[in-house]
């Protein structure tokens, strides 16, 4: 399995911007679908972004289309999330992904590794 690490959450106020990144050791990065979930205390995973092995089909939850961008470097093995116009109900803890095969899913049982998490505070 890929190794996951996760960088870049943090305390932002409302209407700001924060870059997650998550670096892959340990597996071949190209053929991973990669994706961001994330969970609050007590609740199931929340799809919020995913990106195909190429990096030219993101998809994304309806929550954060328009705000949030995936972006992938299969150079340097990293999968990006730069979240834009940031909003409370943005606050959770959010784990990078991976998982083998050709399609993004939305469902976090599909997905085989995962980062420890990096925690993102939105506040007003």
């Amino acid at each position: 399995q890929v190794q996951l690490v996760e960088s870049g959450g943090g305390l932002v106020q409302a209407g700001g911007s924060l870059r997650l990144s998550c670096a892959a050791s340990g597996g071949s990065f190209r053929s991973l679908i990669m994706a961001w979930f994330r969970r609050a205390p007590g609740k199931e995973y929340e799809f919020v972004a995913g990106v195909s092995r190429s990096g030219a089909t993101p998809i994304y939850a309806d929550s954060v289309k328009g705000r949030f961008t995936i972006s992938r470097d299969n150079g340097q093995n990293t999968v990006s999330l730069q979240m834009n116009s940031l909003q409370l109900e943005d606050t959770d803890l959010y784990y990078c992904a991976a998982k083998s095969g050709n399609y993004v899913y939305r469902i976090s049982t599909n997905y085989d590794s995962w980062g420890q998490g990096t925690q993102v505070t939105v506040s007003s």
